[in-house]
């Protein structure tokens, strides 16, 4: 999962660009990159780390030009911990080519061998975002064949492309001496929008978020299946280039990885999370008489919306009771789980009255390995909580995601093969409670607005193990974990409190 933003602009870019980037910061504190284009000549920065530590004043003045584009990367494939693969990607034929992608392909190893074999081209790291940009050169290159480049061949290319990859891809890439071009998968799992400021300049970005903070008006979301090409003349050109296009949005962007002040696809984030806590509501009626629960407690950040809804349905008073440092960084050297342990006790801290001699409902968008939930549940129980009941907003995570969210295998899932009552046995909660699959889809999909149209199917495949794009084998998700970035020695575990946008 990373954040993506291009800009087509009569004015220099590089501000824009990089205030835009920290607006996408959840979605991405591995890596930050920016490319600009002056004339036919690209110029770029990128480096490990979070937007405000890649750019320095002098990386800034070194960014010149009215086009260009940035990412701030969580890396799903590859190597997280090598410079190279921070991205933008360049290649320099046809015209030079930098791109930035949010996603995930899920047949980048055949993609791989097609490149040397047929395409030769070389590929220079473990990154699918370069397969990706050389695909994207190489159908480039067939449609122009050395004639001017007009924008139906940027679409034939994009069609090209969208006929050899498969997975989920929001692409945003810059064409020297031609234009700013933006695509998105035929299911639009990853999210795409567009918008427009005052002066005329054109902003596409992974969130509507990153439009408001810098002053764009919200014109629309890319629609699955489009290619948007902005020429140099700033004229937005747009065409449908896939025959099979059905929107399916990854639902995981909506219970938790986007920030609840973005709207994705007529969806408004933060509605959907206030449904979500209308229909756990029933749920946990149906397990916890609400008399025996005495304070609804939410665990930062992104649960708070579903916590709220929640304790105003069940008439139970609604406390904080979890303080989250916003300042504690990664901790490179832990030797053993003792140590990871504390680790999760310095991002959190709990405020005692909220808990000693008290029934708490804990509420957190999702439980993914456990860990996390069950150092929270004796977090609790250390600060003299009577019993701690726990409810998740989202449904049990029971299979891999393949689609650019850097979930851990199937084995380290605490859902997967276990009942209920398993889970809450590992957890060590009185009372544990799950969001139902057929109502969290039931509940985002009621956050859309009238205007924007049924939405009949989302990628919900970590919940449900429907793998929207149909190609999906055990041995093809075997595959994508040999892929996963793999932890340093000591690395700590990439639990709920690890994810992305945990340091909201």
């Amino acid at each position: 999962m990373c954040g993506i933003v291009g800009v087509a602009s009569s004015a220099p870019v590089n501000q824009l660009i990089y205030d835009a980037l920290l607006l996408l910061q959840h979605r991405g504190q591995d890596a930050a990159g920016i490319v600009t284009q002056l004339d036919r000549k690209f110029f770029m920065h990128k480096a490990k780390g979070m937007v405000r530590d890649v750019f320095r004043t002098r990386n800034m003045r070194a960014l010149p030009g009215n086009c260009g584009l940035g990412q701030v990367r969580y890396p799903t494939a590859g190597n997280a911990f090598s410079e190279e693969e921070a991205q933008p990607f360049y290649v320099n034929a046809p015209f030079g080519l930098v791109l930035v992608h949010n996603g995930n392909l899920t047949n980048a190893h055949a993609l791989k061998a097609e490149l040397f074999s047929n395409d030769h081209r070389h590929i220079n790291t473990e990154s699918d975002s370069e397969v990706l940009l050389n695909v994207l050169a190489h159908e480039l290159e067939k449609t122009t064949r050395g004639l001017p480049l007009t924008p139906n061949d940027v679409f034939e290319a994009v069609r090209g492309v969208n006929r050899r990859i498969k997975g989920s891809y929001a692409v945003i890439a810059l064409i020297a001496g031609h234009g700013l071009l933006a695509f998105r998968d035929p299911h639009g799992i990853r999210p795409l929008c567009m918008g427009r400021s005052a002066d005329g300049t054109v902003m596409l970005a992974s969130e509507s978020v990153a439009l408001d903070g810098t002053m764009h008006q919200f014109e629309r979301d890319v629609a699955p299946g489009e290619a948007i090409f902005i020429d140099l003349q700033g004229q937005v050109h747009n065409q449908a280039c896939s025959d099979k296009a059905q929107l399916s949005p990854c639902i995981f962007e909506y219970v938790y990885l986007a920030r609840p002040d973005s709207t994705m696809d007529g969806i408004s984030v933060y509605q959907a999370r206030l449904n979500l806590g209308e229909t756990l509501a029933k749920r946990v009626i149906s397990t916890v008489p609400p008399s025996d629960i005495d304070v609804v407690i939410p665990i930062p950040e992104s649960s708070r919306p579903s916590a709220t809804q929640l304790a105003h349905l069940l008439g139970i008073p609604y406390r904080e009771g979890f303080v989250k440092n916003r300042y504690v960084g990664r901790t490179f050297i832990m030797p053993g789980q003792g140590v990871r342990k504390k680790s999760v006790r310095q991002k959190l801290n709990v405020i005692t009255s909220e808990f000693k001699g008290r029934n708490v409902l804990l509420v957190d968008d999702s439980i993914v390995r456990g860990t996390t939930s069950r150092e929270i549940v004796q977090m609790a129980r250390d600060a003299g909580a009577n019993k701690v009941y726990m409810a998740s907003a989202a449904p049990p995570v029971r299979y891999p995601n393949v689609y650019g969210i850097d979930m851990p295998t199937k084995e380290e899932l605490v859902a997967h093969g276990r009942s209920i009552e398993e889970i809450r046995q590992i957890i060590g909660c009185d009372a544990l409670i799950y969001q139902d699959v057929d109502a969290m889809k039931a509940a985002v999909a009621q956050a859309r607005v009238s205007s924007a149209g049924a939405l009949s199917a989302f990628d919900a495949s970590c919940f449900d193990g429907i793998y929207v794009t149909g190609d999906i084998s055990s041995d093809d998700i075997s595959r994508l974990n040999e892929s996963r970035p793999q932890a340093e020695e000591g690395a700590e575990d990439n639990s709920r409190l690890a994810l992305p946008n945990a340091s909201e």
